[in-house]
C-alpha cells in the first residue's frame, strides 16, 4: 500500500466521521482510500468519485447504483457496503476494508495457478455471484481486478459499479461497458447483458488462471472484441497440458458463444464445479453424472380379453350325443359377413394411416422446410452488408432494403454490427431481417491537454482508451504533456493536438516530458557518464575537439546518435576537449618591436624582448622602434594560445 502525501484527500475528515489515511488504488471513475471510522473505531475503505465526473449525471447514477446493488447482498463472498453519501461535489461509498491483494496481483506474481487453486478461487467467486444472481443483479464487470484475496484467506467480489437488475435483455447503453478482455459476444454485438454474460467472464477468468494468459490478444481493443464475437475460446489444455479434461469442458461450457448453450446462472455453474471437484478428488469413484436405471415394466398387463398374457388352457369341446346336423348356408353367410366386416375395417384403417401420414408429412414439410419453418438468424457481425445479405438470403430470410446505422466502438465503419432480430433469435423463414451497419465510434470533442500535466490529461481523457505513455527528454518541465496521438481507420498514428473530435473508447497515447538532459559541459568523461546514467542515458566518448573555453580532457557537449526524440535507454556521444587549438607563429621580421608585439598579442601570444640598460634608456623606451630580426620560436612553427614569443632586434 503506497501513501501519496501530495493527495489533498489525505488527512481529510469526511462527514465528520471518516478520516482519510492513505490512498489504496485509483480507477477510471473513483479513487479508493483507507480511512478510519471514528464513530465505530474501525478501518474502512472509502471510494470517492473523481471530482471532474460530478457534473455527469450518468456517472453519478452509476456510482450510487453500486451502493444500492452491493447493499442488497449479504454474503461472505461479497464486499460489504456500510454507507453512502455526498462530500462537497463528490459522491462517496464506504465499504469493508480487506487487507490483501487482488486476483490480478496474484496472477502477476505466479502467472499460472494449479487446478486446485483455480477451482478454490472460482468456487468462492461463484458462491458470491450466485447470491447476486439470486437477488436479480448482474455484475457486468467481472475480472481479476475485482476479486479480492484477503490476508486471512477470505475471497470476495467487489466493484458493482456496472451492476444492473437482471432482466431478459439488460442493455448496456450506447457504449460498451466493462473490460474488453472479458466481454461476452452478446455484449460486443448487441450491447445486451444477463446472468450468462457474467458466466462468460468467469469462463475467461478460469482460462487465465489455468494458462497464465487471456485467450484472445490484439494490439487494439477492436481486434479483441471481434475475436470474442466470432471465435471459440480454446481449451486451456491446449496452452497448459496439465489441465484436466473436466476443466476444459467447464471452460468451454461457460464461454459458449451462444448464451443459450451456457449455464443459466452462477448457481448452475457452481453445482457443476462441485461435481468436477469430487471427480478430480476421487478419480476411481463413480462419475458425477451416472446412467439412471429405469424401473422394470409391470409383471403383467391386462389383455383386452381380460387375461394376463399367460398361456391359457381352453375348455374341452362338448361332445354331442345326438347326430350332428349340418347347417351349410347359415355358416357360409356368417363367415362371409365376418370377412366383409374385416375387409371394410382394414380399408378404413389403411385410409386413416395414409391420411395421418400425409398430414404428418405436410406438417413436417411446412414447419421443417416450408413457409412455416423456423431457423436461427446467422451471425453476420463484422461482415460488409453485401456478404451479410447473401448469407441471410441463403438461410431463407428476406433482407430489408434500407439498413439501419448505429455507432460502435469495436466494429469498423461500414460493417454490420448486428441484425434485427439479432443472431440468437429463431424466426420463421421468409421473415424480414434488418441490417444495422456501424458508423464507427461516436465522435467526441478532444480536450486540450498539450502543455498541461499528465495527471490532468489522464482525468480529462476518461472517454477514450489510454495507451501506455510515451516519454522523452525535452526542455519542458518533467510531467508536461508534449503531444497527444491516436490512430485512424487504417491503424496509422495521427496527431490529435488541435483535433476537434475523436472516436469514443478509441486508443489515445500521450507523450510526456522527462525534463531536460543534464548539462555535462565542463565535466570529466566519468562524471558526465554518471550524470547521464542517473536519467537512464548512456554516454560514450566519441571524439575530441579543440576548445578555447573548455579545459583539455573535459566534455564539450553531447550529441544524439539518431535523429528524433531522445528517450530513456538511448545512447549519446560525448565530445571531449583537446584544449585550445595551436596557432601558427607569423613572420614579424623587419617590423618594429611595437608592431610585432601588437600583432602577436592579437593572436593570443605573450611577447617579451630584452630591455635597454643604458643610462639614456631610463628616460624613454627607445628600442620599441627598432626592427625585429628574429623570433623564438621561429616563424612558421605553432604554439598554443598564451605561449610566450621572444623577439630579437638589432641596434642601428
Amino acid at each position: 500500500m503506497s501513501v501519496n502525501q501530495t493527495d489533498p484527500m489525505i488527512g481529510r475528515l469526511i462527514e465528520g466521521r471518516y478520516e482519510v489515511r492513505s490512498r489504496i488504488a485509483r480507477g477510471g471513475m473513483a479513487t479508493v482510500y483507507l480511512a478510519t471510522d471514528l464513530r465505530l473505531e474501525r478501518r474502512v475503505a472509502i471510494k470517492i468519485m473523481h471530482g471532474h465526473l460530478a457534473d455527469d449525471a450518468s456517472f453519478k447514477e452509476r456510482f450510487i447504483q453500486e451502493a444500492r446493488s452491493a447493499a442488497r447482498l449479504a454474503h461472505p463472498n461479497v464486499v460489504n457496503v456500510f454507507d453512502q453519501g455526498q462530500d462537497d461535489d463528490s459522491a462517496y461509498l464506504v465499504m469493508e476494508y480487506l487487507p490483501g491483494i487482488t486476483l490480478r496481483e496474484l496472477l502477476q506474481d505466479h502467472k499460472v495457478l494449479t487446478p486446485e487453486q483455480a477451482m478454490d478461487i472460482l468456487e468462492a467467486v461463484l458462491a458470491g455471484l450466485a447470491a447476486a444472481h439470486r437477488a436479480g443483479i448482474v455484475h457486468r464487470d467481472l475480472k481479476p481486478e475485482n476479486v479480492l484475496l484477503a490476508d486471512d484467506g477470505r475471497i470476495k467480489i467487489g466493484d458493482f459499479g456496472l451492476a444492473r437488475a437482471a432482466t431478459a435483455n439488460t442493455a448496456t447503453g450506447a457504449a460498451l461497458l466493462g473490460t474488453i478482455a472479458y466481454l461476452s459476444p452478446e455484449l460486443v454485438t448487441r450491447g445486451i447483458a444477463d446472468t450468462r454474460s457474467d458466466i462468460y467472464a468467469l469462463g475467461i477468468m478460469l482460462y487465465e488462471m489455468l494458462t497464465g494468459e487471456q485467450p484472445y490478444k490484439g494490439d487494439q481493443p477492436m481486434q479483441i472484441a471481434y475475436q470474442h464475437a466470432n471465435d471459440t475460446v480454446p481449451t486451456p489444455s491446449s496452452a497448459n497440458p496439465r489441465v484436466p479434461v473436466e476443466l476444459d469442458e467447464l471452460v468451454l461450457w461457460a464461454t459458449a458463444r451462444d448464451p443459450e448453450q451456457r449455464p443459466r446462472d452462477a448457481r448452475a455453474l457452481l453445482d457443476q464445479l462441485l461435481d468436477v471437484q469430487r471427480v478430480l478428488a476421487d478419480p476411481s469413484g463413480p462419475p458425477a453424472h451416472r446412467t439412471m436405471v429405469l424401473p422394470a415394466a409391470g409383471a403383467t398387463s391386462v389383455l383386452p380379453s381380460g387375461g394376463t398374457g399367460e398361456t391359457q388352457i381352453l375348455p374341452k369341446a362338448r361332445h354331442r350325443t345326438g347326430p350332428v346336423q349340418a347347417e351349410p348356408d347359415d355358416a357360409a353367410t356368417t363367415l362371409a359377413a365376418v370377412a366383409d366386416r374385416r375387409r371394410r375395417r382394414g380399408r378404413v384403417l389403411m385410409a386413416l394411416v395414409v391420411v395421418v401420414a400425409l398430414l404428418a408429412g405436410g406438417v413436417g414439410w411446412w414447419f421443417g422446410s416450408g413457409p412455416g419453418a423456423q431457423a436461427s438468424v446467422p451471425d453476420v457481425t463484422g461482415q460488409d452488408p453485401a456478404a451479410a445479405s447473401a448469407a441471410l438470403t441463403s438461410a431463407g430470410f428476406v433482407v430489408a432494403p434500407d439498413p439501419q446505422s448505429d455507432f460502435s466502438p469495436v466494429v469498423p465503419t461500414g460493417q454490420v454490427t448486428r441484425t434485427d432480430p439479432d443472431a440468437t433469435s429463431r424466426v420463421q423463414k421468409g421473415s424480414t431481417i434488418t441490417l444495422v451497419v456501424s458508423q464507427g465510434p461516436r465522435q467526441l470533442p478532444v480536450p486540450t491537454v498539450v502543455g498541461g500535466t499528465a495527471k490532468a490529461a489522464t482525468d480529462a481523457l476518461s472517454d477514450f482508451t489510454l495507451q501506455p505513455t510515451s516519454s522523452q527528454f525535452d526542455a519542458s518541465a518533467a510531467g508536461t504533456v508534449l503531444a497527444i496521438s491516436g490512430v485512424d481507420d487504417a491503424g496509422t498514428p495521427v496527431d490529435l493536438a488541435g483535433a476537434a473530435q475523436y472516436g469514443e473508447q478509441q486508443p489515445v497515447t500521450l507523450t510526456v516530458s522527462l525534463g531536460p538532459v543534464p548539462d555535462v559541459a565542463g565535466l570529466s568523461v566519468a562524471d558526465a557518464q554518471s550524470a547521464l546514467a542517473g536519467v537512464q542515458l548512456t554516454g560514450v566518448e566519441s571524439g575530441t575537439e579543440f576548445s578555447d573555453g573548455v579545459t583539455s580532457g573535459e566534455v564539450i557537449r553531447y550529441e544524439q546518435q539518431a535523429e528524433g526524440a531522445l528517450r530513456q535507454g538511448d545512447t549519446v556521444n560525448l565530445v571531449v576537449s583537446k584544449g585550445p587549438p595551436p596557432i601558427t607563429i607569423p613572420d614579424v621580421r623587419g617590423k618594429t618591436i611595437d608592431a610585432a608585439t601588437s600583432q602577436l598579442q592579437g593572436l593570443g601570444f605573450r611577447v617579451s624582448y630584452p630591455r635597454c640598460t643604458a643610462f639614456t634608456c631610463a628616460f624613454y623606451d627607445w628600442e620599441a622602434s627598432l626592427p625585429v630580426t628574429a623570433t623564438d620560436p621561429e616563424a612558421g612553427l605553432t604554439a598554443t594560445k598564451g605561449a610566450t614569443i621572444t623577439l630579437s632586434y638589432r641596434v642601428e
